[in-house]
């Protein structure tokens, strides 16, 4: 991963005016030598100015930009096929003082190392164009395209009632509609845009306490929740259990008879048993630049779905039709029930120092992280590329043997940390 800028998915920093400012110089880095951007953003409250400063340094460049305001991110990844590229405004589950920038080539995935490397470079040295050269802007309806899109490609086997919580987010833009259009009874939670967020923006079960239930009193066939900009999509079946993004990665897969999977080093060696898989680092943009050249499906345990038929971005409307599907089809409970599984455990803490600690752990690049295996197992730990945590994930054939893992790992963290005083 090349320089400053860039995380795992994009630009994300918590919001001030240093964010607005580099977001009028991104601007003018991604509009050099472009004929047309597309420009989206999420529904946080600080979306908006750094929507306009965007637009500013694009335009400033002599560039013209195509603006399709509150969509979800993959919305701007489907609509960038036909121009230069695509930037959505956005720091996608991230809490509400965060906001960034992704960026995405035509075929919708995100930058290249070499790629970003370059806008880093113009990051730092802006060019303005002449008062004779500047861009023109026009406002375009991105959502109607992918939505349609979605609709050629998905359809219900019968007539299914579905729990849809949109978080306040961008999702709430299109999927609402989206489910509506395929025949879906929808009940929506948090289907207006909202900001601050009605409730956490990342879609993990404590942040969905009241999902279960709602699904059980509704009898509804499943759930389905999206993060802040609708890349992501998780789900509960219909007894209101959450399936795991493992679980999910193979479920999917399955339904759309994908015998190559691409997803990352922290999901589940039990992948293998079901598809021919080939692994990345964590983060989005490692996962579409593999299926460029190889696979049928891809994703991360995260809720990160790829489906390389609409484009290499993660894609959480396209994701909810598909469960959709599945569930209006399957029994979920009864072919989730059937897979191979292995205990799997996820923690997460606060580190600011989360960078040095993992790479003095060993791992080249502490994004990527540290990764242990043993014949029984295997653990990772690394920093986030989106907040100053660390990341520790462990598997084991045993639940005692992926404990002892998810305890190896926190044990060398916590080493690390003492020796160096660590915060």
């Amino acid at each position: 991963m090349s320089g400053m800028l860039f995380g795992s998915s994009g630009i994300r920093q918590k919001y001030s005016h240093n964010l607005v400012y580099l977001a009028q110089r991104t601007g003018l880095a991604v509009g050099a030598g472009s004929g047309s951007v597309l420009v989206g953003r999420d529904t946080r409250n600080t979306s908006g100015i750094l929507e306009s400063a965007l637009m500013s340094g694009i335009l400033g460049s002599g560039c013209s930009v195509q603006s399709c305001g509150i969509v979800p991110t993959p919305t701007v990844a489907y609509g960038a096929r036909n121009i230069a590229k695509g930037v959505m405004i956005t720091a996608s589950h991230n809490p509400d003082e965060y906001n960034g920038i992704k960026l995405f080539n035509p075929d919708g995935s995100l930058l290249t190392p070499d790629e970003q490397e370059t806008i880093e470079q113009r990051v730092a040295a802006p060019c303005w164009s002449g008062w004779e050269c500047q861009g023109d802007c026009t406002r375009v309806d991105a959502a109607t395209p992918h939505e349609d899109a979605i609709l050629r490609a998905r359809s219900i086997g019968r007539e299914t009632r579905v729990i849809l919580d949109c978080g306040g987010g961008a999702g709430a833009s299109l999927t609402p509609r989206l489910l509506k259009e395929l025949g879906i009874r929808t009940t929506c939670i948090n289907c207006t845009p909202q900001s601050p967020f009605p409730r956490p923006s990342e879609p993990v079960p404590e942040n969905l306490p009241y999902l279960p239930e709602m699904v059980r009193k509704c009898g509804a066939a499943c759930a389905i929740a999206h993060d802040g900009d609708a890349d992501r999509m998780v789900a509960f079946d219909g007894r209101g259990t959450f399936i795991c993004g493992d679980q999910m990665l193979m479920l999917f897969a399955r339904y759309l008879g994908a015998k190559r999977v691409v997803t990352t080093f922290d999901a589940s060696m039990a992948l293998e048993e079901v598809a021919e898989v080939r692994r990345t680092p964590v983060g989005d943009t490692y996962v579409s630049g593999a299926l460029r050249s190889w696979g049928d499906f891809g994703g991360e345990p995260s809720g990160a779905w790829i489906f390389p038929q609409i484009s290499l971005c993660p894609d959480g409307p396209y994701a909810a039709a598909l469960f959709c599907e599945i569930a209006s089809e399957w029994n979920i409970m009864e072919v989730i029930a059937s897979m191979p599984r292995y205990p799997i455990l996820r923690e997460s803490f606060a580190c600011e120092d989360a960078k040095r600690i993992v790479t003095t752990l060993g791992a080249a690049n502490p994004t990527d992280g540290f990764r242990h295996e043993t014949e029984e197992g295997w653990f990772l730990v690394r920093a986030s590329g989106t907040e100053p945590k660390i990341r520790i994930t462990s598997e084991g054939k045993t639940p005692d043997r992926a404990k002892a893992l998810m305890d190896q790992g926190k044990t060398m963290v916590s080493r690390v940390r003492k020796t160096a005083g660590a915060t």
